[in-house]
């Protein structure tokens, strides 16, 4: 089957403002591992892509973990006893710790004190802190603010609940020639925090609604999750799916001006992780491999050994190695349109790679076929014609039936792109044949 190129349809110069413009719309949205800020979330997207929405009520059994009661917020607040509110959920979400329990009581400074959380090496800004698996609450707050806080009576109240309920994920599937499944999954859990994870979530949108009507390969599947409870939760209720995802990729904090970082599947040599790493090398210039471990984003959970799957994490900055990280400062001035079109584009090159890669047999063997009778030496225009006629060559040679596009790549040091074009060339001029499968 004839698969279109994926690359060229992505404009840089209208794709990062418009992956941009979604992240600020969800920004303001509060969500955690369950509720209706998630609801919300993936009621946004569905404008965007035909997203299927999957509720797991609360209590549900998924492998060795249980799906928690779900949590929703209407306001939360600390006042002063003139009324006024020193702490106001209303101004930044991040004020409260994520799962917080109901509270509505006046006390002393003193007893209010192991409620409050700060971060003194950064003292100018909010944390981010959750409760997720425990009842506990409390506020968060830039920790000079907390040095100005004076001994008084304060009224503190958290209008929330936890009760039974459901946790909801949505999946998006762009089914193509093949039932095998290209993975890429986000996590929608976390309030206003624009590269971890925002950038994920409307990066994998944008993605899905541009390949949505194109002739493809492989099945797509976007996956917009809580974190951790989420993968669990979609791998416990979908294990003959997951038998069919041959390559994958967990996309988070892709949206920074750092360079590309790729963390490899557990498996460290599978085809995603290849493509990836080659990508990287011809498009991103500094970029970091890192191996896999069992500490991180939900590819812990696809790469654990009952699974095993070829799942690998691409960010920019590492999680934990931007000072903004988890704070207030991972806001929209964070976030670049020029870096979110840059990763949007670096994840369309290696599904091009994914979705052209074959292996093919040389049908003239016996020393170079003579090219320029041919006039393949100026066929490919548009590309460098030494390059073009180098890659001509590797695939000429290599093509013995054990070596891929990919694999000619790698060893010739030449774009996959090029080489790909040149096996294109070669099989129209009946110099190449597909290999048996």
């Amino acid at each position: 089957m004839a698969v279109t190129r994926l690359r060229p349809r992505l404009d840089p110069a209208t794709a990062g403002p418009a992956i941009h413009a979604l992240i600020s719309e969800l920004y303001p949205i509060c969500r955690s591992i369950t509720g209706d800020g998630i609801r919300q979330t993936l009621a946004r997207l569905q404008k965007e892509i035909p997203l299927e929405v999957s509720e797991v009520p609360s209590g549900t059994k998924v492998f060795d973990w249980t799906v928690p009661r779900e949590w929703n917020i209407r306001d939360a607040y600390v006042k002063n006893s003139r009324g006024e509110r020193v702490i106001d959920f209303r101004r930044h979400n991040l004020h409260v710790v994520g799962y917080s329990v109901p509270i509505h009581a006046t006390m002393s400074l003193a007893q209010l004190r192991p409620h409050l959380h700060t971060l003194p090496g950064q003292p100018d800004l909010i944390p981010y802190r959750t409760s997720y698996y425990e009842e506990a609450w409390g506020f968060c707050l830039p920790h000079r603010q907390l040095e100005r806080m004076q001994e008084d009576e304060y009224e503190v109240c958290i209008d929330s609940s936890l009760q039974d309920g459901r946790l909801s994920y949505g999946e998006c599937l762009l089914e193509g020639a093949s039932t095998q499944e290209v993975l890429v999954s986000c996590h929608t859990c976390h309030p206003s925090l624009c590269n971890d994870n925002l950038s994920g979530v409307c990066v994998a949108a944008f993605l899905a609604k541009l390949m949505a009507g194109v002739p493809l390969r492989y099945s797509y599947r976007f996956l917009f999750i809580p974190g951790t409870i989420g993968s669990i939760t979609w791998l416990a209720r979908n294990e003959d799916r997951a038998r069919k995802v041959a390559h994958g990729l967990v996309l988070t904090c892709i949206g920074d001006r750092g360079n590309f970082t790729y963390k490899k599947s557990r498996r460290g040599d599978a085809q995603i992780d290849r493509a990836v790493g080659h990508v990287l090398e011809h498009t991103a210039g500094d970029h970091t491999i890192e191996a896999f471990s069992p500490y991180g984003y939900d590819e812990r959970q696809y790469c654990s050994p009952g699974f095993d799957l070829a799942v690998g994490c691409l960010m920019r900055s590492p999680h934990g190695k931007f000072p903004q990280y988890h704070t207030s400062a991972d806001n929209l001035g964070f976030v670049d349109p020029l870096s979110l079109a840059q990763s949007a584009a670096a994840i369309l090159a290696v599904f091009d790679v994914l979705e052209h890669e074959r292996t093919y047999i040389n049908l003239n063997p016996k020393c170079e076929p003579q090219l320029g009778k041919r006039g393949l030496y100026s066929a490919m225009g548009g590309t460098d014609i030494r390059q073009a006629e180098l890659a001509m060559l590797w695939v000429l040679n290599l093509s013995d039936g054990s070596s891929s596009l990919l694999d000619i790549a790698l060893r010739s040091g030449l774009p996959f792109e090029t080489i790909s074009a040149a096996a294109t060339l070669l099989s129209q001029h009946d110099l190449l044949a597909p290999a048996p499968t």
